[in-house]
């Protein structure tokens, strides 16, 4: 069997970061045989400057939105963002088409393996057969009015449906804590084989004011889109307390954005029985959107399982997981690079149940092989 053979500036095996003496070995075909010391790996090694690392796993896209790049403002605001991407969406079907392509061979270039992905139509479901990436679509439902959930939650199943047609890795799950009726959460929630679920999570101080005081922005959002929310009683809790009890303590959650949590939401969120929780960061859609960022101190001190995505290109740049790593090092210049490595790779595949395969260079997984720039200012995917 033919062998490639890898040496690098420094290798992160998805845990750890290891000396330029060792050598990462792979068949042809990219799947990990050892990483060995050098004076056991023989000859024909590629001497490579930078680091070398597993590909990068985007937990939280919206590929369908791509076509809004550049379309709407920065730093309006979530409500005001949410509007825009209502208002704007509706392309025509082929502009939307090659946006999506053009979009994902920009992830590949980027060294991405693994999605994350957002889905409200089927928009991205021909793209994702060609088997370029792998994908856990998650078909977002939403409706703030009871009376509608039916309605909304069967939309949402036969969009699974189609998905599941071409890929094995689907859920459906709610958009946010503001657009999710109890009746639609009790179909989301109990819909088989629901395990692995997503939430946007506290991406703007309204929608702690909703839940907490019924007071806030959203509050003129509402009847902006003729949405009667004379149902509603504030809970007197922030959001995520008030949600994360309607999932099942067995099933798993990537709570998304987290740019107003607590470290009292955090602790809240450890506590049984509420799901196990990873929690995704998106920093250039964050700053994109309101020019705030999680406290991601904060969130290192109580150990949550951090994982990293890129939004969408309506509310970021780039598509870029290393770009994404280069602003929280600018941000929070503490962090090692070991760790931001680590969210990007192995706990992101761990997240989305892809780490059998994919996250680290381990015998007989394919993680795909990037090589980073020291300064992470770029990449470039090897295999």
């Amino acid at each position: 069997m033919a062998y490639k053979k890898f040496s690098a500036s420094r290798i992160f095996d998805g845990q750890q970061m290891l000396d330029k003496d060792k050598v990462l070995i792979t068949t042809e075909q990219g799947a990990v045989e050892a990483i060995v010391p050098r004076q056991d790996a023989g000859d024909d090694i590629l001497q490579l400057e930078g680091i070398l690392s597993p590909g990068f796993i985007n937990c939280h896209c919206h590929l369908e939105l791509s076509h809004l790049k550049g379309a709407i403002p920065e730093k309006t605001g979530l409500i005001d963002f949410v509007w825009n991407v209502i208002r704007n969406r509706h392309y025509a079907g082929e502009e939307i088409l090659q946006a999506i392509e053009k979009a994902e061979q920009e992830m590949l270039q980027n060294g991405i393996v693994a999605v994350g992905d957002i889905c409200n139509n089927t928009l991205t479901a021909p793209q994702k057969t060609k088997g370029n990436l792998r994908y856990h679509n998650f078909i977002e439902a939403s409706g703030f009015v009871n009376a509608n959930a039916p309605a909304r939650f069967q939309q949402a199943v036969d969009i699974y449906n189609t998905f599941s047609q071409g890929s094995a890795f689907n859920s459906i799950v709610p958009h946010a804590p503001y657009s999710v009726a109890e009746e639609l959460w009790k179909r989301i929630i109990g819909f088989p084989g629901n395990q692995l679920l997503t939430i946007h999570n506290q991406e703007t101080i309204p929608e702690n004011e909703l839940f907490m005081q019924k007071q806030g922005g959203f509050l003129p959002f509402y009847e902006k889109m003729n949405i009667d929310i004379s149902w509603f009683t504030a809970s007197g809790k922030t959001s995520l307390q008030t949600c994360l009890p309607n999932f099942l303590p067995g099933q798993e959650v990537i709570l998304v954005h987290n740019v107003y949590t607590s470290r009292e939401d955090v602790l809240f969120s450890k506590q049984p029985p509420h799901p196990s929780c990873y929690w995704c960061l998106c920093p250039n859609a964050n700053l994109y959107i309101t020019g705030q960022l999680p406290d991601m101190q904060m969130m290192m001190e109580e150990q949550c399982e951090i994982v990293l995505g890129t939004d969408s290109l309506a509310s970021n740049h780039q598509l870029s997981v290393l770009a994404e790593m280069k602003s929280i090092q600018q941000q929070f210049p503490s962090i090692p690079l070991q760790q931001l490595f680590s969210w990007a790779t192995l706990n992101g595949a761990k997240a989305l149940k892809a780490d059998d395969v994919l996250g680290s260079f381990e015998k007989g997984k394919k993680p795909g092989i990037v090589i980073c720039e020291e300064d992470l200012e770029g990449c470039r995917r090897l295999l």
